[in-house]
């Protein structure tokens, strides 16, 4: 099992690694269309950074250092991204031939299983857990 989810944080990364390239390169404009208006920042800044930021997290996750916390790391980064395919989905944004509200709407489904993802590939959900009950003890010896 720990070689599948090795395995599986691999593709995470070479997806992020790929994606993030797509951020600074030939995908920029769709990226842009997706930066939700509200938002204080200009599009192109967002896009650039989470570009950079995404190629900074596969390359992490293929190093397959820290593991559990690039893996928190990657989840927190998928969260905060979520507000763009929301932006995408309610504002009906044709990027990424996602060009019906159907398919934008099964993209926002994708949004929490690239979180699981992130969390089980790199053994950070079985760290969070340990966590979370060292502190429940704690708290109940308190």
């Amino acid at each position: 099992m720990q070689r599948v989810r090795i395995a599986t944080q691999v593709l995470l990364g070479a997806a992020l690694i790929y994606t993030g390239i797509l951020h600074l390169t030939t995908s920029r404009l769709e990226f842009q269309a997706q930066v939700p208006n509200w938002l204080p920042l200009s599009a192109d800044f967002v896009v650039l950074a989470s570009g950079v930021v995404e190629i900074t997290l596969g390359l992490l996750l293929t190093s397959l250092q820290r593991r559990a916390a690039v893996g928190i790391a990657t989840a927190l980064f998928f969260v905060a991204i979520f507000p763009g395919n929301i932006s995408q989905y309610i504002n009906k944004i044709d990027a990424f031939g996602l060009d019906s509200d159907r398919a934008r709407f099964i993209r926002l489904l994708f949004q929490p299983l690239l979180v699981l993802w992130a969390l089980w590939s790199t053994g950070a959900w079985r760290a969070l857990l340990a966590s979370w009950r060292r502190l429940s003890k704690f708290v109940n010896k308190i």
